[in-house]
């Protein structure tokens, strides 16, 4: 498997994200590695969803849901910007 390309100096928030043990290799792979990475973080996303969902019921859909609450504000106001 090739190495990422990732520029030499990067910011302080990608560094701190990046740094975090399985998450950030996780990210630093969706950021700079290859296109399909990006679904494959979606699919892993929904079947955590999933196994969530069969472990604890009803709050395993709604908690989640309402935890990316503040994530979609983030989104909105984004667009709303330009």
């Amino acid at each position: 498997m090739a190495a990422i390309d990732m520029p030499p100096r990067l910011p302080f928030w990608q560094r701190a994200v990046f740094s975090v043990p399985i998450f950030g290799r996780m990210a630093r792979e969706v950021a700079y590695g290859d296109d399909e990475n990006l679904l494959y973080a979606a699919i892993a996303f929904i079947c955590g969803w999933g196994c969530s969902i069969m472990l604890f019921g009803l709050p395993g859909l709604y908690l989640p849901a309402l935890a990316l609450v503040p994530l979609m504000f983030l989104v909105l106001i984004v667009i709303s910007r330009g």
